[in-house]
């Protein structure tokens, strides 16, 4: 959902949280000079240091910002993340991918409690999350953080909705 965004609304320097096997921040690449792709999965980031080999890409281990420095500043920043609530039955491996949390929204809410700090004046956000999520109580979080935001698409996939949010 959010690739077919980033030739409009990627500029500037781009984070890619959560970049994963680093599709979006390939994608992010080609508008952009500098992509910041972190992930708190070292094996993600060892996977993509490993094949992708663009150097306007930078990939880092990080855990949401802990490993990026507050002089980092962003113009855009792309944020699919882990978002069902927990599931005993997955098993650790694949759950750190998936699970955001008991809830499916903790790891948005930590997320938005210190985004700001690496945004530029009229930063965005491309975020995309779940109706498992729960819709509502992210758009609350939102709100309670001080963003606005619109939704650009939704889509339906098997036993879910997606929704791609814009934020500001």
């Amino acid at each position: 959902m959010i690739w077919k965004k980033l030739e409009q609304y990627a500029h500037g320097d781009v984070l890619d949280m959560g970049t994963g096997t680093g599709i979006l921040a390939c994608e992010a690449a080609r508008y952009v000079n500098h992509v910041l792709a972190v992930d708190i999965d070292p094996k993600a980031i060892l996977y993509c240091q490993e094949r992708i080999k663009n150097t306007k890409i930078e990939f880092r281990y990080s855990d949401l910002f802990s490993k990026i420095h507050k002089d980092e500043k962003f113009d855009l920043i792309i944020f699919n993340p882990p978002y069902l609530p927990a599931d005993e039955r997955e098993d650790k491996e694949s759950a750190i991918a998936t699970t955001g949390g008991k809830y499916g929204w903790e790891i948005i809410e930590n997320f938005l409690k210190e985004v700001r700090s690496y945004m530029k004046k009229n930063a965005k956000i491309l975020m995309v999350f779940s109706s498992l999520t729960n819709k509502e109580k992210v758009d609350s979080l939102l709100e309670e953080n001080g963003f606005k935001y619109k939704m650009l698409a939704r889509q339906r996939v098997a036993f879910e909705s997606l929704y791609l949010y814009l934020i500001w």
